[in-house]
């Protein structure tokens, strides 16, 4: 019986080892497949989670804004005054259709000729557990000269049916909260009463004004100064012949956006300076109008439609303070890298298993891809603490000391694990740079992938592929005799 079984176990281990080696080079490459398809599902979790925590770091950033002021849209001045007109109404009279001429008040909308505004941004960072959002005060002050055009009646409007009594100066701040310390309006060097509300359209209605005495004879020189809170972006709507913007902060990372960007703007570290000059045959705005123009949709893009322009809406010039570093914007951008990462070290594990004859099984694989996959998650996690570079530099440490020593398990040899880390290191230096040079990051991938093609033909250049346990299955087999 034990000659028996010793003859068992001498034949089943030969078989045994040929079964374990019965898998071919491809069938090995499509269960790597295979594990790197499933891991796709982790990181698209990964990418979820992502978005997740910017949703609630723009909630956290929204109720630190509550309590001081929102993104703020200036505009104004400009005169308003109510003018008597004619109609026609239609009205259904003993069940006929009636129609008759009745009088009206509408108001007019007076432009200024020129428009010269100033504005000094006064940053800062509020902070909400590991949230923070940037805040500003700032200071505004203009001088507006006003007139109404000689060829005034070629509008539909004569000077007789003006109720000047009534005229008043409208400025406006789209977020009133922000009008903490109030405002000030001068005509001509004499200081007017300031009344909250009653803003233009193009601020939502919001704002202040006042009433000035004017009979529309000559021009008056408008003076005008107001504080203001608000966060990240602050907009100026240009109405009328010339407006100037001349805005300036300590903030050294500025954004300008909308439908005029600024004359060479200087920025630096100290912070940033830029004018604006806005001719009215840009604007195509008519001085006089009896309709009033709205606020801007977007007034931090470039791009209006035109269905806007043609519903009256305002143009506006923007300035956003922003932060050099958007940390959820490059955790997105490195996330969609993931994938690369997984494929390139999956591919130096499969070469060592085909080429160098280190056995590396799918479990491992997956283990592998897994500690790759919760780069990112340490990546998210470490950087809304620390900061993206530093958080960078703490999780890539992290996966790649864990992985080099697995791999040291795995291949069986601390020089193939070497190996792995200096590759894990030269793709988490790579992701860097392309995260940092996005307008070049397709070229550098494109000639990545390139080379890695290239090196991986050079590799498996005599790889027979479709062989299954060939040289198992020879040195199994013994002569008959």
């Amino acid at each position: 019986m034990t000659n028996s079984g010793e003859s068992t176990r001498k034949e089943a281990g030969p078989k045994g080892r040929a079964l374990h080696r019965e898998r071919s080079p491809g069938m090995k490459l499509l269960f790597v497949g295979l594990v790197s398809l499933v891991l796709i599902v982790p990181l698209m979790l990964v990418y979820a989670l992502v978005y997740d925590r910017q949703d609630q770091s723009e909630t956290a950033q929204a109720s630190i804004n509550a309590g001081w002021g929102g993104p703020q849209v200036l505009s104004g001045p400009v005169m308003v005054v109510p003018y008597r007109t004619t109609q026609t109404q239609n009205e259904t009279v003993d069940g006929r259709q009636v129609s008759r001429v009745v009088e009206v008040e509408k108001p007019l909308y007076i432009s200024p000729l020129t428009n010269r505004v100033s504005t000094r941004i006064e940053p800062e960072e509020r902070r909400k557990s590991i949230y923070r959002s940037v805040l500003f005060t700032a200071k505004t002050q203009g001088k507006a000269t006003f007139a109404l055009p000689s060829d005034l009646d070629r509008f539909g409007v004569t000077r007789d049916k003006i109720l000047w009594d009534r005229a008043e100066l409208r400025i406006g701040a789209s977020d009133a909260r922000g009008l903490t310390t109030g405002g000030t309006i001068s005509v001509d060097g004499k200081p007017l009463e300031v009344q909250p509300g009653n803003g233009p359209a193009a601020s939502g209605g919001q704002g202040f004004f006042a009433f000035v005495d004017w009979d529309g004879a000559g021009r008056i020189v408008v003076d005008y100064a107001f504080g203001l809170r608000g966060s990240r972006t602050i907009s100026l709507v240009p109405r009328g012949g010339s407006t100037s913007w001349t805005v300036s902060s300590a903030w050294p990372s500025p954004s300008f956006e909308g439908s005029f960007l600024p004359e060479k703007p200087q920025i630096s570290e100290k912070g940033f300076k830029a004018s604006y000059t806005v001719d009215k045959l840009a604007l195509g705005q008519p001085p006089v109008s009896m309709e009033d123009y709205g606020a801007p949709r977007n007034p931090g893009t470039y791009d209006y439609d035109p269905v806007e322009l043609s519903g009256n809406a305002s143009r506006a010039v923007s300035v956003s303070l922003i932060e050099t570093v958007d940390l959820y914007s490059k955790v997105n951008r490195s996330v969609k890298y993931g994938f690369l990462f997984i494929g390139f070290t999956f591919l130096a594990f499969f070469l060592f298993d085909i080429v160098g004859g280190a056995r590396v099984a799918s479990v491992e694989y997956l283990l592998t891809g897994a500690g790759l996959v919760l780069f990112f998650v340490l990546l998210l996690a470490f950087a809304e603490v620390i900061g993206f570079t530093a958080a960078y530099l703490v999780a890539s440490a992290a996966v790649i000391g864990l992985l080099t020593a697995y791999s040291a398990a795995v291949l069986k040899s601390w020089k193939r694990a070497r190996f792995i880390g200096a590759l894990l290191v030269g793709l988490y230096a790579l992701l860097f740079v392309l995260l940092n040079l996005e307008a070049w990051s397709l070229m550098i991938g494109a000639v990545l992938l390139f080379v890695a093609l290239a090196g991986v033909m050079y590799a498996t250049r005599h790889v027979d592929w479709v062989s299954v346990g060939r040289h198992g299955n020879e040195g199994g087999e013994a002569p008959a005799g």
